[in-house]
């Protein structure tokens, strides 16, 4: 990030969720050149990344998307097309009935919702499959782990004994979040090591999400050859789903100085809320980059101004801990917070009622197109 960057453009309103359309492109490349070299495909999850202005582009890379629920998988028919993959921890009956009219692939979290729905699920002619859980820890952050003790996701190894597999297409395996390709090699193996009499019979295997093969120093020609090996010795179609890689690192939250106030040092109101507008910053917790007049803040201290950023909220933990700036800010400066595009916006929420940042597109030919502005009516309709 530099002084002239393209996101403090006066075009752009605060708040406002800007993708760089150029990132995105540059992400889907890369799983383009995945898939050719690999056999494998990928489908978008929309759990991650559901901002369907750019779906004209995404789905140029990618044959279809992956739906936790009834509402997702709506959102894929309309505005995706291709393939609908879904899974859900449970499925209710009125859910099936509009999953099987959009759906090719239809994956359950456990046996009694197999039986529950094989016969209907089979009539309609989607491929049935089932979520194993390979217990094989990989996740840092316990909140996104599949595979932890207790887990409600998935079937494990001893609970197909003698289970009735005839109408099984294929297995769902997810237990990796952020994860690099080494974590998806030892997943495979516990999954052959647990599951390997099944493979044969399968005619695809889901891996999930948490391939994060757009991050830097990711070791893409090691996931290529896993994911080959997998697909030549079984004789099945591989299909990944991930939803931080496609948008990782496409665009910032950009936002305002409203007031600074002092207890303890200073603190910054600005026009965002970190519960409301990034929760993950809390409830990972984690730490973004955060630019100011194209310096990358630092750490508490580090350089001379420092600050701890508060939302616009009433809740008093609506805080993020200290940055540090080389010069002071003052209200009506800009902070960009970074790489704000996956698992972000679709965690959103009204509370409080306050102001839900745009959303905007950065355009490959450097223009800047406001794709939704949000209003009071968009509050009032989240309640009756």
């Amino acid at each position: 990030m530099h002084k002239e960057s393209p996101f403090l453009s006066p075009e752009i309103p605060s708040p406002c969720y800007v993708l760089d359309e150029g990132k995105l492109r540059k992400n889907l490349e890369l799983m383009k050149r995945v898939q050719d070299e690999s056999g494998a495909e990928i489908i978008l999850a929309l759990k991650g990344f559901s901002m369907w202005s750019s779906f004209p582009l995404v789905k140029q890379y990618l044959a279809g998307c992956t739906a936790s629920s009834v509402w997702e998988a709506e959102l894929a028919a309309d505005t995706f097309g291709g393939e609908i993959h879904a899974y859900s921890p449970a499925y209710k009956e009125q859910d099936m009935t509009r999953l099987l009219e959009l759906c090719n692939h239809l994956s359950f979290n456990s046996l009694t919702q197999l039986e529950r729905f094989r016969a209907q699920t089979k009539a309609a002619g989607v491929s049935i499959g089932i979520r194993i859980n390979p217990e094989q820890r990989e996740a840092e952050t316990e909140l996104y782990d599949p595979s932890a003790p207790g887990s409600r996701l998935g079937i494990r190894a001893h609970e197909l004994a003698g289970a009735d597999l005839a109408d099984v297409d294929g297995f769902h395996v997810h237990n990796l979040c952020e994860c690099d390709s080494y974590a998806l090699e030892r997943t495979l193996a516990a999954v052959e090591a647990k599951f390997g009499q099944y493979l044969h019979q399968l005619k695809w295997i889901n891996l999930g999400g948490g391939h994060l093969m757009t991050r830097e120093g990711y070791d893409v020609d090691h996931l290529i050859s896993q994911l080959k090996r997998l697909r030549e010795t079984y004789d099945v179609d591989v299909i990944l789903e991930p939803g931080s890689a496609v948008a990782w690192q496409t665009g910032p939250l950009v936002c305002e100085v409203v007031d600074i106030v002092e207890n303890a040092g200073d603190i910054l109101i600005l026009d965002i809320s970190a519960t409301a507008h990034m929760p993950d910053v809390l409830e990972m917790p984690y730490r973004p980059k955060v630019v100011f007049a194209g310096e990358v803040g630092g750490e508490a201290n580090e350089k001379e101004f420092t600050y701890r950023l508060g939302g616009n909220s009433c809740l008093a933990g609506d805080v993020i801990p200290a940055y540090s700036f080389n010069r002071a800010l003052q209200p009506g400066d800009r902070l960009i917070f970074e790489d704000m595009m996956h698992y972000t916006m679709v965690k959103t929420s009204f509370f409080n009622g306050v102001e839900h940042p745009s959303i905007g597109i950065l355009r490959e030919d450097g223009s800047f197109d406001l794709v939704r502005r949000f209003g009071y009516e968009d509050f009032k309709a989240r309640l009756s």
